[in-house]
């Protein structure tokens, strides 16, 4: 079947979710250029009730406004903060009732950005949707394949690994051939009001608010025991939820008696005692892990794990490709690296890639220490 990008542009009308940053905003620009019909659409998914926008939706929609102003082109808005609720945020909060960190972008990505936001658009008369993620796309013929960005410093497949293939065929994404200040001196020189635009940062429905302030609102917090690894107790954490593995700030700790200069990690969060593990140095055995579990997993399009595969595999946004062997088991997908991984996070995700192609991934389930531990 020949992919929906494939057309004539001119007989192509793209929707462009458009959402007040520079990057949506040059993916525009772009496109007209190319000859495309091209219309912007600003979302909405999140509901305030306290009278202020955390999410800056105001001024974003202004901004998402004023661009479409300036290149000419017609924004439709749209609300879909009912199925982010049901579809995201509740899952949020599931998973950091049961002790993980979640990743809320990845699942925006992929029910709101890539499904509410696509039947919207294809609704109102679309052939494609377009988006400024700095990722690219591959037609093969038979696939569309998701490639990573071509700037490494901005790739974003990592949050878009949940997308399906046909949803990437029916998607455009203009700045991923591009590097940031390419971008920016575009917006600059076409005199786009997000030029100069902050990026945004941070998870939109909490803005800036201080996270634990914004989770307890809608978890209550169980205090517990903060102990070392030999099960000394050195303190009282305020709640699971609130630390992550790795997590060096905010730990409440520090000069105890034959304690070192160290600073202090957590290394565990034992929920079956409500206890949160930690131990001092970067280098702490403990945080290291030499496999992982994963559950959830999506792939772009299917893949062959009939036996192992060597793969590399990303555990975090932003870091380097790390060589791994994954293979399917009873239980799941199961992938060993060949060099010890730090602070892998059960709740978050773990994504495959195999040279530029990014094949998908899933959910942490658990880590396997790279040592014994007592």
């Amino acid at each position: 079947m020949t992919s929906p990008a494939l057309k004539d542009p001119a007989k192509t009308r793209v929707i462009v979710g458009m959402s007040g940053g520079v990057d949506s905003s040059v993916s525009a620009l772009l496109l007209m250029e190319q000859g495309y019909q091209v219309e912007g659409l600003f979302m909405k998914n999140w509901e305030e009730d306290d009278g202020t926008e955390y999410c800056t939706a105001r001024e974003d929609l202004a901004d998402a406004q004023a661009v479409c102003d300036r290149i000419g082109i017609k924004l439709h808005t749209a609300n879909f903060a009912a199925e982010y609720w049901d579809n995201v945020f509740e899952h949020f909060l599931e998973e950091y009732k049961a002790g993980r960190t979640p990743n809320p972008d990845i699942l925006c990505n992929r029910e709101i950005k890539f499904k509410a936001f696509l039947d919207y658009a294809l609704s109102l008369g679309a052939d494609l949707i377009a988006t400024g993620h700095y990722v690219r796309r591959r037609d093969t013929g038979e696939l569309t394949e998701l490639l990573k960005g071509l700037d490494p410093n901005k790739d974003q497949s990592y949050f878009l690994h949940a997308v399906g293939g046909k949803e990437i065929a029916r998607t455009l994404f203009p700045v991923g051939e591009l590097e940031k200040p390419e971008v920016r001196a575009i917006a600059e020189k076409h005199g786009l009001a997000t030029a100069k635009k902050k990026d945004s940062t941070g998870i939109c429905f909490i803005g800036e608010r201080r996270f634990s302030d914004f989770l307890k609102q809608y978890l209550p917090a169980q205090p517990g025991e903060i102990q070392t690894t030999e099960g000394e107790v050195i303190g009282q954490h305020h709640g699971l939820m609130y630390h992550t593995i790795g997590q060096r700030q905010g730990l409440g700790i520090g000069g105890l008696k034959d304690a070192s200069d160290e600073p202090w990690y957590v290394l565990e969060k034992d929920l079956s005692r409500n206890v949160l593990v930690v131990g001092q140095g970067n280098e702490h055995p403990w945080l290291f892990s030499r496999a992982l579990l994963a559950s959830e997993i999506f792939w772009v399009n299917p893949i062959d794990l009939s036996s192992p595969r060597k793969l590399t595999a990303k555990v975090r946004y932003r870091q380097a490709d790390q060589q791994c062997t994954l293979e399917q088991t009873a239980s799941g997908y199961r992938a060993v690296f060949d060099e010890p991984q730090r602070a892998v996070t059960p709740g978050q995700s773990v994504v495959f890639y195999d040279g530029e192609v990014c094949l998908g991934g899933g959910v942490i389930e658990v880590a396997e220490p790279w040592s014994p531990r007592p």
